[in-house]
């Protein structure tokens, strides 16, 4: 029997020298590459790649036995031009005083080091990192990222990404010591009482932009008549929405009244009035040819999963394959949103589709994994994969992953399942939320007979 074979080339990619690793497509070989230490998948390159090291042959030919290396050459990054002492990586950050921010460019393969800063996010539109400018995260660069192999050049600018006419944040004087000490707090106190990660992110951010409103103002001495005028004078004025204003409202009251046990008529702050949106409903029909046009087991099996059973990206991503009982046909929703749990019944189509792909794929923990074994699947690449298909069935749409959970529950009202049921399904505490999708199905407004079907035109 014939050894596989791997091509070896050179490769340049985000930032950095790699080895590229190219085969045909083998399953076992496929399993016995991703135990390689520091192996990754490039979907641009379609190929797996390591950091180039000067053993790499040896190091790549002792772990992979049975395999022939082709193509093996010396690679082209150890010019003797170019001293091996030479940083391998450039981070370049500019530094914004008048905005109290960082915005930082770095290779792709350090962003779990800069995603540590406090205040760290992405910006996808213009790919930079964006986090605080304070002397924490200055050290933090200085001690534990940058090295002999990563050379970080830090520049005085007046570049933002802070518009002008509507974001408020450039106005705003840097957060000071006390309050970062005050909004740390929080975070564990947030933390501790098992809020979601979701929630201490979007508290944590809310309490550090009313912070720095307040910087020159000592936190015991704001008052009702302080909020009320950050109220009006930060998100009425610059144009947030009432979705904005109602998390500001939430987190500045968990703050002080939950956190700090202060009551200075809190409660009687009125929060904003806010419309109804309708959630968009996908048609049954391009749903199902959405879903039948997948060939990629792994992705079918994700995003039927979504639909057939109406959860959140979270729910999905979260499910474990000891969640999944195949004898009572039921699968378990742990830990949902509000930390409730329930049961599903599992439909006989997905039962058979995740039979399938358990045999196939061979998951390890979560039924979902991601890149390597073990590891949950990332919700960024949930959402490509869903606007790849779909633009497949639908050329230009509006849709969002979470469409797929509205479209099983109007789905479900249209066939006429009683309102109480759905609500079981999604997990809605109220049956407030679910009523939403009575404004959305078809079902009885069809046999409404229009005055103008009787016009003669």
């Amino acid at each position: 029997m014939s050894l596989p074979v791997i091509t070896l080339k050179n490769l340049v990619h985000r930032g950095g020298n790699h080895v590229a690793l190219f085969f045909d497509y083998d399953d076992s070989l496929i399993s016995r590459v991703k135990t390689i230490k520091g192996i990754r998948w490039s979907q641009s390159n379609k190929c797996w790649y390591i950091s180039y090291r000067p053993d790499y042959f040896d190091y790549l030919r002792n772990t992979l036995d049975n395999v022939r290396f082709k193509d093996f050459v010396k690679p082209v990054f150890e010019s003797p031009e170019e001293p091996q002492t030479a940083p391998k990586y450039l981070i370049e950050i500019r530094q914004n005083e008048q905005d109290g921010l960082l915005y930082i460019k770095v290779p792709f393969i350090l962003k779990e080091e800069i995603r540590k800063l406090d205040g760290a996010r992405w910006h996808a539109a213009s790919k930079l990192w964006v986090a605080y400018d304070h002397p924490d995260n200055l050290r933090q660069i200085a001690e534990k990222i940058a090295s002999t192999e990563v050379k970080v050049n830090i520049e005085k600018s007046t570049f933002s990404l802070l518009k002008s006419q509507k974001d408020a944040y450039q106005y705003l004087n840097k957060l000071k010591d006390v309050h970062r000490k005050e909004v740390k707090d929080f975070e564990s106190w947030l933390v501790q009482k098992r809020y979601s990660d979701n929630t201490v992110k979007t508290y944590k951010g809310c309490m550090v932009v009313f912070f720095r409103y307040f910087s020159e103002k000592p936190i015991e001495e704001i008052g009702t008549k302080d909020i009320e005028q950050f109220n009006f004078d930060f998100i009425i004025r610059h144009g947030y929405s009432s979705k904005t204003q109602n998390q500001y409202i939430s987190a500045i009251k968990t703050f002080f009244i939950k956190m700090k046990g202060t009551h200075f008529e809190l409660n009687e702050i009125e929060r904003p009035i806010e419309g109804r949106r309708l959630p968009k409903v996908i048609p049954i029909e391009d749903v199902q040819a959405f879903l039948a046009g997948i060939s990629n087991i792994k992705h079918k099996t994700a995003l039927t999963i979504i639909y057939s059973l109406g959860l959140r990206r979270s729910e999905l991503i979260n499910l474990k394959i000891e969640d999944i009982d195949f004898k009572r046909d039921t699968v378990g929703i742990l830990n949902a949103k509000g930390k409730k749990d329930r049961d599903l019944p599992l439909p006989g189509k997905l039962k058979k589709l995740l039979t399938v792909y358990l045999r196939q794929v061979k998951p390890q923990v979560w039924v979902i994994e991601g890149q390597f074994p073990g590891t949950p699947y990332s919700p960024t690449s949930l959402s490509n994969i869903f606007h790849k298909y779909l633009g497949r069935v639908i050329k230009i749409h509006n849709f969002t992953l979470h469409s797929l959970r509205h479209s099983y529950a109007t789905h479900l009202l249209d066939m006429g399942v009683d309102l109480r049921i759905i609500q079981e399904l999604l997990g809605h505490k109220s049956s407030k939320t679910t009523e939403i999708y009575t404004h959305v199905s078809m079902r009885n407004l069809k046999n409404v007979k229009n005055p103008i079907d009787g016009f003669e035109l």
